[in-house]
This record gives C-alpha cells, structure tokens and sequence, in this order.
C-alpha cells in the first residue's frame, strides 16, 4: 500500500506555525538563484506560496554570473535580517558547487549543502542535514523503527544518498545499510534482503515488485516529469505488495517542511533576533 504521510505532513505544519507565533519577527529566508530555469522558476513559485501559507518571509534574489552569485552570497550570509540562504540548482557549469556552497554559513545554510555542515554529520552533530535526506529520516522514523534493520540506500549523491547513509548510521539511528549505485551488481540480490530500500537515482519506473520482498518499506526519492506526468524512480505498482510513499505526495512535501522549519530554527538561533519569544 502507498504510506499516508498526510498525519506527520499535518502534525509538522502546526508545530512550524506553533514555533513562527513564537518570534518577535518573521523568519526571512532568502533564495539564491543563477540563470534559472523554467522548471527552476515553477519551484521556486510553489516554495512561495507554502512559506507564505508558514507565515515565513520570501525573498528571491538573482545573479546572472558566477562572480556575482559570489559576492551576493557572501552578503547574505552577513545580513542580519536573513535567517536562512537556499541555493538553487542545478547551477551554471561554470559554477563551482563546493566553491559558492563554502561561502554560505553554517547558522543560514538551512538546506545543508555547504562542506561544513555535510562534515558535521559524520560527527553525529548535524546542525541542517540536506533537507531531502531528514525529509527520508523523518518519514522512515514515523513508520517503523529503523534500529537494527537492514537499509538499503540506491544512490550516493552528495543531497541524499551519502548524507542519508550517514544519518542512518548515527548512534541512536543504528541501521545496518548498505549503498548502490550504477556500477554495484546483483542489486536485486541486496534489495530483496533487506528492510528497507530508498531509491534515489532521477530514473523513471526504474525498480518494479521484482527488486523487493512484500513487507518492505520502499521510500521513492525519485521526481521525474515524462509528457507532463510526474513519476518516482519506484513503479508504483510494488505498493501492491510494499509500503511505498506515493510519487507526488510523499518525500517531496515533506522536504518543503523541512526547508521551512529550518528556516524557523535558524531564526530561533539567530542572536540578532533578540526577542525570540513573545
């Protein structure tokens, strides 16, 4: 059966507005964009409206150049008035990722891109993990217990697939898992053991009900838009024998949320923000 994430996405939207009343001020989050694209534009429009519905301050700010994206980087991230900086993608190939990722705070960087905050898990210390990855963590968590369980993780990018593993391995967290990736063999053979599997590797449909046992948690990372149809890399069909969150309606929305309330407690932590509560 498809997991119904509408109780947690529900239960997460008033604590976030429970925590917003709280402030003196809006918490401001400030979105970075480099010669975006349609797709881009249609993303950041959706971001907008759940952050307003949040009552969280939306602000859009654009650079045409790398050496623009740089300075104005480096600018937000020392304004006071700005809580949180997201960094849009993809970004120009002339942009060096780690490079413009380095320049955002750790105190602002609330989708948890930057090398400092992806090093900070390895030490069990995540300030902002990638938001997609908590968004798995967080789904995989109101589900079952993942203490002692067999994870599989398909896909090693530096968003979900390595940061996730990291996070599954935490003392507390205490998985077993195991990564996949293109050149890994007998995939079939590791899935089919294992109790849980996240797929997370931008190809539409790419596992059916041959790759999992019935009874396994299967959580769908994958968005992929084909003749204007939004697909997983999960065939939906397996939630005829597994737990699989839905392809759109599941990981996706809970990123949001989690981008959204990383943005509130970077607003809490913010020791210009004087006043935090009422």
């Amino acid at each position: 059966m498809f997991i119904n994430t509408e109780p947690l996405y529900s239960s997460m939207i008033d604590k976030i507005k429970e925590r917003v009343s709280k402030l003196s001020r809006p918490p401001k989050l400030a979105v970075v964009t480099c010669q975006p694209d349609p797709s881009t534009l249609n993303y950041l429009k959706s971001q907008e409206r759940q952050a307003k519905r949040l009552g969280i301050e939306f602000a859009v700010y654009e650079s045409s150049k790398a050496s623009e994206l740089k300075l104005l980087l480096s600018r937000l991230s020392a304004d006071i008035s700005i809580d949180g900086i997201l960094l849009t993608h993809p970004l120009p190939k002339e942009v060096s990722e780690i490079e413009v990722a380095s320049l955002i705070s750790l105190e602002k960087d609330v989708e948890g891109r930057s090398p400092l905050s992806l090093g900070n898990i390895m030490y069990d210390h995540p300030v902002f993990p990638p938001c997609t990855a908590e968004a798995v963590m967080r789904i995989i968590n109101y589900v079952t217990n993942p203490s002692g369980k067999k994870v599989t993780v398909i896909g090693r990018s530096v968003t979900v697939g390595k940061p996730l593993t990291m996070l599954l391995l935490q003392k507390g967290v205490d998985a077993t898992v195991t990564v996949c990736h293109s050149r890994t063999q007998n995939i079939q053979e590791i899935t089919t053991n294992s109790d849980i599997v996240v797929v997370a590797i931008g190809k539409a449909k790419a596992y059916n009900k041959e790759y999992f046992n019935p009874g396994t948690i299967v959580i769908d990372v994958g968005i992929n838009v084909s003749n204007g149809e939004i697909l997983g890399d999960v065939d939906p069909s397996v939630s005829e024998i597994c737990d699989l969150t839905p392809v759109p309606g599941g990981v996706g929305r809970i990123t949001t949320l989690i981008l959204m309330e990383h943005t509130v407690q970077a607003a809490e932590l913010n020791k210009f923000n004087s006043n935090t509560n009422k």
